[in-house]
């Protein structure tokens, strides 16, 4: 059981999800044995702000409603503020809750917040930036970087799913150094994946990653050709033990991560970083509440 006093809540609502979302979450914290002071922010680049302000009335707890890349661009604000992180997930994949194994309704969030206990956890860096979950490079941020803008909103799914095909057909290998301290090495490559929990995109991906090992995680997915790509996401997509056969893993407190060309790095979905970059891990420098069984 909890002990605070205060909280706030901070909640992503671009879209009508989002505030319907909001209202569920608030009607959901009514029961809650400590006040919410609770905001629904409408623009995306109101949310540090928000958070800000918030963190001014020195609440106990701070609970972020979003997806992955919502909580990955704020958890910078929480880190040194000794205020414990809550975590609504309202994304699509919501791979940082389910490593933090939260249910992924409100309800069920909400109620590991009231009934649930604190656990101190790593976050992942890229340079100077903390990160929750997962950065990756490869197909995933060449769709990001490159989808024109409003495409999804103009064509709906469809639309992005077809750039998202024509961006694959265009996709190549690409050379992959990574230095752990004892050399360069180099391989080919179709995707990589940087990682403090083993979900990404929704899926689990990578076995070594945790966000208490105190070790930044890099999986490499090797290869000449793409079709590797795909046998590994559809092994992982299905649980098979086959998305072992495609795969290098390199892990340590700070790796530095280069590639052939230069490539972009999405960050839990935003496309943050270019490479190269350095790879860190900022072992136990946030609490985040978990179910009480975790």
């Amino acid at each position: 059981m909890t002990d605070f006093t205060s909280a706030a809540l901070i909640v992503n609502a671009k879209s009508r999800k989002g505030q319907r979302l909001f209202r569920r979450a608030c009607a959901a914290m009514d029961g809650l044995p400590f006040p919410v002071d609770a905001h629904a922010v409408e623009d995306p680049d109101d949310l540090e702000v928000t958070v800000a302000r918030a963190l001014a009335k020195k609440p106990q707890l701070v609970i972020l409603g979003g997806g992955d890349g919502t909580i990955s661009g704020l958890v910078d604000l929480l880190v040194g503020k000794d205020v414990v992180l809550g975590v609504l997930p309202l994304g699509t994949a919501n791979s940082f809750a389910r490593t933090l194994g939260l249910p992924l309704d409100v309800p069920g969030a909400v109620e590991a917040i009231r009934s649930g206990r604190r656990k101190r956890i790593d976050l992942g860096m890229i340079d100077n930036d903390y990160f929750a979950n997962c950065a990756a490079m490869g197909i995933s941020p060449q769709i990001a970087e490159t989808v024109p803008h409003n495409l999804k909103k103009v064509l709906g799914r469809v639309g992005y799913l077809g750039w998202a095909a024509y961006q694959f057909a265009r996709f190549k290998p690409f050379t992959l150094i990574v230095d752990d301290g004892s050399g360069e090495k180099r391989m080919r490559v179709t995707e990589v994946r940087m990682s403090n929990g083993p979900y990404h995109g929704g899926t689990w991906l990578v076995d070594d990653a945790a966000v208490d090992s105190g070790e930044i995680v890099v999986q490499a997915v090797v290869g000449h050709y793409k079709r590797r790509l795909v046998r590994n996401w559809a092994a992982s997509f299905v649980g098979s033990s086959a998305r072992h056969h495609d795969t290098v893993t390199f892990r340590g407190r700070s790796l530095r991560v280069a590639t052939e060309p230069p490539l972009p790095i999405s960050i839990d979905g935003e496309v943050l970083a270019h490479t190269p970059v350095t790879a860190r891990i900022a072992a136990g420098v946030i609490e985040v509440m978990v179910p009480a069984e975790i």
